[in-house]
Formats: structure tokens, sequence, C-alpha cells
């Protein structure tokens, strides 16, 4: 893919529009400008650089706060008149110190919501909460709880039983998530480790 194979001619300046999504979220990011200069240095150094059009130079996003935006992969839309950019995040992106410049954290999908949930319960401890209880009883007994429903779901798998498995797969990820925030582990980290093992 080079710069010559968009097509701006409905941008009016040249520009080509272009949306980051974080490659291991999905989250979009920020959107941003490039020309072809800054489109050539994104895919020769692997960081997102953007035509600023404020101050019309060249701006690498990171040069100053070092959270740079590390190009995975990059798509063309249909149009060919926009760009994605997927890319792994070095820290906060957008200037106010958030992960996104949007304010959609509270729409990351239901695994972290009921990941925040889960943490909220932890933080709060409501009386009745079968979530407090579990934490009341602590590690031990929250592990034993997910060894039951990992047992429970391969039993299912086995029988082929697939409906229960999905009962069961939902049992388990929900009492690991209890696990995680019991000791203190995100998804974010899962992700991350996940991430430089698959590299």
């Amino acid at each position: 893919m080079t710069f010559n194979d968009f097509d701006l001619s409905k941008t009016g300046d040249g520009l080509l529009p272009v949306i980051i999504q974080d490659d291991r979220t999905l989250k979009v990011l920020m959107m941003g400008y490039m020309n072809k200069e800054a489109f050539d240095k994104t895919c020769s150094e692997g960081h997102v650089c953007f035509w600023s059009r404020t101050r019309q130079t060249l701006w690498t996003k990171g040069e100053t706060s070092g959270n740079f935006l590390n190009v995975v992969k990059m798509y063309k839309d249909c149009d060919s008149d926009t760009l994605l950019i997927r890319a792994i995040p070095d820290g906060p992106t957008c200037h106010r110190g958030t992960l996104s410049c949007f304010d959609t954290e509270d729409s990351e999908g239901f695994i972290r919501e009921l990941a925040a949930l889960v943490k909220g319960r932890h933080e709060n401890m409501p009386e009745g909460s079968y979530t407090t209880k579990l934490f009341i009883k602590g590690v031990k007994a929250i592990s034993k709880k997910v060894g039951e429903e990992a047992s429970e779901s391969i039993i299912e798998a086995v029988d082929g039983n697939r409906d229960r498995f999905i009962y069961e797969a939902c049992d388990l990820i929900y009492h690991y998530l209890v696990l995680l925030e019991q000791m203190g582990v995100s998804i974010e980290e899962i992700e991350k480790e996940l991430a430089l093992r698959h590299r």
C-alpha cells in the first residue's frame, strides 16, 4: 500500500483521514491526518506520524510524551479515502491522559464491563452480593471455584454438550475475573503478556 493508492479528491486539502484503533482491545483511540511524507514515515519507522494542520508540520505521536502508537496493521477503506491503523499504544493516547480521545471508557466490551463491576464489588463490598461473599472467603475459595468451573466446562466439552459448555464457560470466566481482581491483575496485563508471547 502506498499513499498514491488513496483517492483524496473529496478531501479538498489532499490530506488522508486516519483512524487509530488499539490492536488488542479494538478501542478507537484517535483520528488524525496524513500527507504523503507522514504516511511514508509511518510505514518506514513503524510509529504513527501525522500532519499537523494547525502547526503545518509532521508530528509523530509520542515524540514528546513517549506514548508512541506502534503500527501493527494498516487497512484502506472501501472508497480508498480513509486509512485505519491498528496499533499498540505505549501509554495514554489523548493529551488529557486518557486511553482514547473519544469518551468511550464505558463501552469497551461486556467482558471489561463485567471486570469493572467485579472491581466495584471488591472496592465497596456490598452486603448480599455473591461476589462480595467470594472476596470475604479469600483467594483459596475463589481459586477452588475457578477449578470447579473449569472441570465442569471440560466435562461438558468432552460430552459434546455445546449449550451446557457455554453456560459453564460463562461461570468459569466470571470466577476467573474475580480471581484476577483478587490478585490485583487487570485484563490489560493479561493481554500484554499474551501479545508478548505472540510476538
